[in-house]
């Protein structure tokens, strides 16, 4: 018995496809262009290099959740490892 998911995973995607679209976009680079220094580093681009592999990380645990979530249906629904069982 597999449990249903709350959130499809392919919405997760799009979600966060979404969202980073809008977090590169006017609003948040209008918020984040600020004559700021943070350790000498100008806002702006701290925000790009905190957020890119923020976002890569992200993607990431979708990848690895994909591969355990294949592994599972893998070993599910192989033929041979049923067969297998029930020979004595």
């Amino acid at each position: 018995m597999k449990m249903e998911r709350k959130l499809p995973l392919r919405d997760a995607w799009v979600i966060w496809f979404l969202l980073g679209v809008v977090m590169i976009n006017y609003p948040f680079l209008h918020i984040f262009n600020k004559n700021l220094l943070v350790f000498g580093i100008p806002l702006t681009i701290l925000y790009f290099f905190v957020g890119w592999p923020i976002s890569i990380f992200i993607i990431y645990l979708f990848s690895i959740y994909l591969g355990q979530d294949s592994e599972q249906d893998n070993s599910n629904n192989d033929p041979k490892s049923i067969s297998d069982e029930e020979t004595p």
